[in-house]
Formats: structure tokens, sequence, C-alpha cells
């Protein structure tokens, strides 16, 4: 009985309910139809402090008030409601990013006169083509080995062309060490035709690709002097034949690298590979109900090995609890 409160109480700690509301929600779980003073004497508290409590409770929408007595929803429903709301606070944050992220604009605008305080002149090269594009990156690289790529892709169009005609190149440079490329993409391109195939010999030539449900704008930076831009920052290449910008001083290259820091520390690595494809079949089974034994039987390993799984998860989707990754994971699409 000592340890009910906790099995309920969990999830929502996980999503942002201090102790208290928590076991405040438990008590109504069990006394149903309680006025405030049942609840506070439940509590050991006074009713105004209970009662506030209720009120924050109310409006979380995970409990309600009726003539006067409490009643709980459904812990499946409460739980929903919560998420959701976490959900919603996370796409505003998300929102707010993005909009500080286009303010690089008024960054660029800034050095558009074509000067950098601490070198002198720098050059801004405009180009189109995506031949020109990644055939720039491996004359840099060149220049340059080894040689480190950050690039953001936006679109799926974008990675459509480059698993089709331009990943090989960048593969072979990676197994020559004269460059290491890392690589932010939209989940949604990862089921385009041949997209697996290609990251994964990314990643095993020395690459790191992680995913967002959206990437803001196209860019990259090569090295730490060399910088590209898209011709209109927002958009994708494809949709203005591969116009870009290279511009070659640190100061620019430098922003860039922090914003590319930024993305890279909200996005979630590739669902595959030995570790990915573990973690993502132990949620997998976890999601149709399945205990650890009966997912240890069903892949024919240890019970340790399902858990050091289920932890290698929860680290990797930040999550704090199983469910928390079983809710991060979906959103990801790690279970489709």
């Amino acid at each position: 009985m000592r340890n009910e409160p906790r099995t309920v109480s969990d999830p929502f700690e996980t999503l942002g309910l201090d102790p208290a509301q928590t076991a405040l929600y438990s008590a109504v779980l069990r006394l149903h139809r309680a006025t405030r003073s049942d609840l506070a004497q439940a509590m050991d508290g006074s009713v105004d402090k209970v009662g506030r409590q209720l009120d924050d409770l109310v409006k979380l929408g995970v409990i309600h008030e009726q003539s006067g007595q409490y009643l709980a929803r459904h812990p499946a429903a409460a739980l929903g409601r919560v998420i959701a709301e976490r959900l919603d606070r996370l796409a505003e944050e998300s929102r707010m990013i993005d909009s500080a992220l286009g303010s690089i604009r008024g960054l660029i605008r800034d050095y558009d006169a074509g000067r950098d305080y601490r070198s002198g002149a720098f050059t801004v090269e405009k180009a189109n083509g995506a031949d020109i594009l990644y055939e720039s990156v491996l004359g840099i690289a060149v220049q340059s080995p080894p040689m480190q790529l950050l690039t953001a892709i936006p679109d799926e169009r974008t990675m459509t062309d480059f698993a089709r005609k331009f990943a090989d190149p960048w593969i072979d440079a990676q197994k020559r060490n004269l460059l290491t490329v890392h690589a932010i993409i939209p989940v949604s391109s990862l089921v385009l035709p041949g997209v697996r195939d290609q990251l994964t010999s990314l990643v095993e030539t020395g690459g790191r690709v992680r995913t967002l449900d959206r990437v803001p704008s196209w860019f990259m930076t090569a090295g730490p002097e060399v910088a590209g831009l898209p011709a209109l920052w927002g958009g994708n290449l494809p949709d203005h034949a591969y116009n870009f910008y290279l511009v070659r001083t640190a100061v620019v290259a430098g922003v860039l690298r922090s914003l590319f820091d930024e993305l890279w520390a909200r996005a979630v690595p590739l669902p595959w590979g030995r570790r990915g494809d573990g973690m993502v079949q132990v949620l997998r089974l976890a999601a149709q109900g399945m205990c650890d034994d009966s997912i240890a039987r069903q892949l024919g390993v240890s019970v340790r090995t399902v858990r050091a799984r289920f932890a290698d998860a929860m680290t990797e989707l930040g999550a704090q609890s199983r469910f928390h990754a079983g809710v991060e994971a979906a959103r990801r699409g790690w279970l489709r």
C-alpha cells in the first residue's frame, strides 16, 4: 500500500507537478467526492492551503469540483491533459527560439559593409548550383584538413539530392580524414529512399547526425572562418536554384556555430545503428504493454540488457522516466 502513491505520482512529478500536488491528487483519487475539509484532514494541512492547491489542480484539469466536492479525472485523461499542456508550452518555446534565430539576418546586415574589425575586409561570394556547393566544401577541406563541417538541412528535397548524388564524395572525404560532418536534419526525411543507407555510412565513417521536427533554415560552417548562408533565410536551397553565399570571416562563422550548437542541443540522435535499434525495440515493445521479462524473451537478450537499453533511451531523449521516454519517442517518430 505504501508504494501506490508513488505509482500514481511519478508521471505527474516528471511533468512538472510538485510533490504536494501529486500527493493531493492521489488523495482525491482515493476519497472521491471529498470536500475541502475532508481533504485537509487527509493531508494533515489547513483548509486554506489545501484549497489553494485544489484550485491549482482544477486549473490544470486533473480534478474538477461539483457542489463543493472534488472528483479526480481518470488518471489517463488527467495525464494526457498535463502532457498536452506541456507540449503546448514546448511548442511556444520553440517558436520563441525560432524567432530569435531569425535575428541572425540582422547580424548579417551589420556585417554587409564587408569589414571584420579584427581582421579587416572579408569577402562575400555569391554562388549557385548544387554541384558548386558540394565541390566548394570539398575544396575548403582539401586546403585545411581535417575540417569540421556543420550543416543544417531544413527540407526533404535537399536531403533527397544529398542522398542520391552528393553524399558519397563527403563520405569518401571522411574516410580520407579531410573533413568531419555534423548535420541536423528534419526527422521526416528519415523515411526518404536512400537516406537511411547514406546517413548510416556517414556516421560509420565518423560523421554525426541528429534530427529535429523542424529545422529553421539551411546554413553551414566549414572550419573556423567560412560560413554558408542561403539566398533567403528560412528557405530551402532547391527552391532558390541552390543560390547561396560563402562568407569568409570568423565572426559570421562563429555566430552560425553558436546557432548550430543551440539546435544540436535540442535535436535527437538517429533512432538506428546497433545502439539506436536496441533502444527503439524496447520502447516499441513497451508501448505494446510488454514487461521487461517479456521484452527480453522477445528480443533474445537478458533482462539486464533490456533495462540498460531503457536507460540509454531515457538519456538520449532527455526523459526522467520510461513513460516520459515513450511520449518523447512517439513525438519524435521513433515508434512509427
